[in-house]
């Protein structure tokens, strides 16, 4: 691990420095491995495919005007991409260390484990930043090419998508620090993102009619929902037949300020708790 060779004769670098010795080699680790470059592979080719089908089809709720442009490009894609984004770069970042052996290397040395923490976070969240740009990127070219600007919401919603980046990667440096397994954490990680988490939510909110506050996925709603106007409201009823049959469900949109709320709360609860279990857990 290069980050680890910092300690010259006496002189030890400090904490700062070590966070960015750390950062600095892991982000070069990062941009010259494959990981780097299938992720933006995929937003690329994800891309391509939405501007294909929107010009080819010019579907009418797409193009009707420039919110409703960018609430079915971005709003419905971009978290798809945080999620990948979050695995890749952090769904091994800690785990790794145990099972490639490479800690046993770089922790005896004068280094603070959460000095390789924090760098290693950081690079991830530097990696996936440069991925979500290149999307928000195309997204914004396309936009420009069927509307004259780009609409404020979308540099909310943007906000919003990194801030939820910053939880995303939280939450897979927890679970990468709770596994000595790289294939484990990223396993878990991916199946709670792409499928727990939404299954959850639609079991919380249809059948115990309870508002799903606790889980992230539910505070990420904020980047596709400021993008539409007027904002939902926090609850909507209806009945799933139509015609005034069947159960009767309950639709509940987060607002702005609650999924701040959630977003930050498991960016802090599970950062921390994945540099507690980093500091503790011992290479045997």
């Amino acid at each position: 691990m290069n980050e680890t060779k910092i300690a010259y004769g006496n002189n030890v670098p400090g904490s700062m420095a070590q966070v960015g010795i750390t950062m600095k080699y892991t982000l070069l680790d990062y941009i010259r491995s494959r990981r780097f470059y299938i992720m933006l592979t995929i937003a690329i080719v994800i891309s391509a495919i939405l501007t294909f089908v929107v010009g080819y089809y010019r579907p009418a709720s797409f193009l009707a005007t420039d919110l409703s442009f960018y609430s079915g490009w971005w709003g419905n894609i971009a978290t798809y991409v945080i999620v990948l984004s979050g695995i890749f770069f952090g769904g091994d970042a800690i785990s790794g260390e145990f099972q490639n052996k490479t800690g046993y290397f770089g922790i005896p040395n004068p280094i603070r484990r959460s000095s390789i923490y924090i760098g290693k976070w950081l690079s991830a969240l530097i990696a996936s930043t440069i991925i979500l740009g290149v999307f928000a990127a195309i997204t914004v070219g396309n936009g420009l090419y069927y509307f004259p600007s780009v609409p404020s919401e979308f540099g909310l919603s943007l906000l919003f998508a990194w801030f939820y980046l910053m939880a995303v990667l939280g939450f897979t440096f927890f679970f990468s620090s709770l596994f000595k397994s790289s294939s484990m954490s990223i396993l878990v990680t991916a199946i709670l993102f792409l499928f727990a988490f939404n299954i959850i939510q639609l079991f919380v909110a249809n059948f115990a009619q309870i508002e799903p506050w606790f889980i992230l996925t539910y505070g990420g709603q904020i980047i596709g929902n400021v993008l539409r106007v007027p904002y939902p409201p926090p609850t909507s009823v209806g009945r799933i037949d139509p015609s005034g049959g069947g159960p009767v469900f309950t639709t509940y949109n987060v607002t702005v300020p609650e999924g701040l709320a959630i977003i930050g709360i498991y960016f802090i609860i599970t950062t921390i708790l994945g540099l507690v279990l980093f500091e503790r857990k011992e290479f045997t």
